[in-house]
């Protein structure tokens, strides 16, 4: 199945991607109406509040505590294709039958974030072609690690092997509800690439074009559409290179790179598409352009839109909008990712980490956000 569709993806970039390209470059994202999307076959929409659990390697098991909170619906796990998959072919889903187990006896929905790129498993890069960058941010930020090529085939077929493994496993459970489109990434689930300046001439040594990276990413939703048809799939918001088709530095390319690649999932994942950003915090807008959260916000009512939260307010009150006022910083987060749009509609979910969810004292402002969404 996999060969199948590079072989017909592989037609449709020699033939309609640089056109396709153009229309889109033409055409903003935020011009497609609802009545362009095709429907979704799943009736039971993501909503409400989600703890996020960060799974370390070095746990055994996994804490649920914080699904045992009244004022959260749904549990998103962060997880490594490395840790998932050791050995190829052989994946050890101990957490992840965790995960279910827990899911299901508390009534929460469950979205997989699953993150390749850094963290594929050695072997998933055996053959594959790869370059050294220093991660950009998140646990190990600064380390140089080996990164697959989003296009590369060797890799993303590795990957999407793995994908399959997954949907045979776990696609049909009730709780199953959302997971993160992954693969052409880096660190997490983020469609983000490392973009220093010398970052961007090693893009360019490797042949990067806007035109790749696309067609990695058309590649990948063909293949989750197929794999998971129980699920929503999550896009997480990123931007392209400052790259051209020509492999020249153009500050112009990373927009136009992010609405194709939006448009590509809405295309043909329909309203199965979940837009997501993950890096809201409680600090007021720079400015009201279309990006980032304003960007999320003008699709609500069109597609399924989510938010998670920069990191735990209790951790980082001062990045989060309030210093040193924890409960604050969080009612100011929730607020700012609840703002209705010019339509009167707002995101469906919103996710909170885990020490957040734990904490006495932010449970006033977790019934607040619950409430926003009946």
């Amino acid at each position: 199945m996999f060969m199948h569709l590079w072989r017909q993806s592989g037609k449709l970039a020699a033939h309609v991607v640089p056109v396709l390209v153009g229309a889109l470059l033409i055409l903003p994202s935020a011009a497609l109406t609802e009545s362009q999307l095709p429907a979704s076959t799943d009736s039971s929409a993501p909503s409400g509040l989600v703890v996020v659990l960060e799974s370390k390697p070095e746990q055994g098991r996994l804490d649920f505590q914080a699904l045992n909170d009244p004022f959260i619906s749904g549990v998103a796990l962060q997880i490594r294709w490395r840790d998932l998959e050791p050995v190829q072919g052989k994946p050890d889903w101990t957490k992840l039958d965790q995960l279910f187990a827990a899911a299901e006896s508390s009534k929460k929905w469950v979205q997989l974030l699953i993150f390749p790129g850094f963290f594929s498993p050695p072997w998933a890069m055996e053959g594959a072609q790869t370059e050294m960058f220093a991660i950009q941010y998140g646990p190990g930020k600064g380390g140089v690690e080996r990164l697959p090529l989003p296009w590369d085939r060797v890799y993303l077929d590795h990957w999407f092997a793995f994908l399959k493994q997954l949907s045979d496993k776990y696609g049909k459970s009730p709780a199953f509800r959302v997971v993160a489109a992954a693969g052409p990434t880096s660190v997490s689930a983020e469609f983000t690439l490392p973009g220093t300046p010398e970052d961007i001439q090693k893009w360019r040594n490797v042949g990067y074009t806007p035109s790749k990276y696309i067609e990695a990413w058309q590649k990948v939703f063909q293949v989750y559409a197929s794999d998971f048809p129980n699920q929503y799939v999550s896009l997480s918001l990123g931007f392209g290179l400052n790259i051209d088709e020509q492999g020249k530095r153009d500050p112009r390319e990373r927009k136009p790179t992010k609405e194709a690649i939006i448009d590509e999932g809405i295309a043909i994942l329909g309203r199965r598409l979940a837009l997501q950003n993950s890096n809201l915090d409680g600090n007021p807008e720079r400015d009201r352009g279309p990006h980032g959260v304003p960007l999320v916000i003008s699709y609500n009512g069109r597609i399924i839109t989510g938010f998670q939260l920069r990191t735990s307010c209790i951790r980082n009150s001062g990045n989060m909008g309030a210093e040193g006022d924890p409960p604050l910083a969080l009612r100011k987060s929730i607020d700012r990712g609840m703002e209705p749009n010019g339509a009167g509609h707002r995101v469906n979910y919103l996710e909170i980490y885990e020490p957040d969810v734990l904490a006495d004292e932010m449970q006033p402002v977790l019934r607040y956000g619950a409430s926003l969404f009946k």
